[in-house]
Order: C-alpha cells, then structure tokens, then sequence
C-alpha cells in the first residue's frame, strides 16, 4: 500500500524521538530521514523504524490479537480521567450497605459526578450509576426501617 505524507511524518517523528534518546548516530539518523521522506510505501517505512521501541505500525498486523490499522500506544491520545467524585459516590454506597451512615453522600456525589462527567468528558459514568443506585436502594431501606420502627412505637404506646 502506499504511504502518505502523514505515514511519513509519523516516521520521522519516530526517528526524531531515537536519534535524542541516542539510539541512532547522526549519520544513520540523516540517511534514514532522507529514506523516510523518498519511501513510496508502508514498507519501506516500517523498515526504517522495525528496530526502534513503538514505532509506527500503519500496516496490517500480522498478529490475529490486533485489529488491522493498529496503532501503538505511544501515538494514540491518553485515556480520559475518571472522575473523583464518581469514584467517591461508588465508595460511599459500598459503605453504605454496612453503615448507612454514607448512603446520602453517595446520592449526592452520583449526581455531582455526572453533571462533571457530562461536562468535562471525564470517564467513571458507571462508578457514579452505581454509586446513585447503592446510595438509593440503601436510603430506601433505610426509610423503611424507620417506618416500622416507628409504627411499632405508635403500636405499642397503646394505639
């Protein structure tokens, strides 16, 4: 397949990133450059760069395990956060099973978490549903211990 100029800037930019970690000497790293700029196809790129740490992969995988067009992990961009509160609200519903002292703070920090999440593209949606759905199902029992406990009273004090 042919390469592009894209394909050839991100070669380059691999033999950049050697030639300062010295991994390559100058006179090897300029003949490559001038290699990696007259280089017709993925090829002779994945030449140039087979021998260095993360280089490029534009090319097929031969590995079954990797989908066609991968990518290393070094040129995708960084995952996104997960959100703090997210992580707190699933926290505080897990306590809250055993306390029912945090199932509230769970409520409230699940909906923080997905006005931050909604806004700012973090990752942990999930953390904050299941903080929310601890955070409720323990209030919810919470409130009806206090029913009962309040009926028998009401019951017992000679209703």
């Amino acid at each position: 397949m042919l390469a592009a100029n894209a394909d050839r800037e991100r070669t380059v930019d691999v033999l950049k990133a050697a030639f300062a970690e010295g991994r390559l000497q100058q006179p090897e790293y300029e003949q490559r450059i001038s290699t990696a700029y007259q280089a017709r196809t993925y090829g002779e790129l994945q030449l140039l760069v087979r021998d260095l740490p993360q280089g490029p992969s534009p090319m097929m995988s031969m590995q079954p395990s990797q989908p066609m067009g991968y990518v290393p992990q070094t040129f995708l961009p960084p995952p996104p956060r997960t959100n703090t509160s997210a992580v707190a609200s699933f926290v505080c519903g897990l306590a809250g099973t055993f306390t029912l002292v945090t199932a509230i703070p769970a409520v409230v920090l699940g909906h923080k978490a997905r006005r931050e999440i909604r806004r700012t593209g973090e990752s942990g949606d999930g953390f904050a549903v299941a903080g929310l759905v601890l955070g409720w199902i323990v209030s919810g029992f919470f409130a009806l211990i206090m029913f009962f406990v309040m009926f028998a009273a009401v019951a017992g004090s000679g209703g």
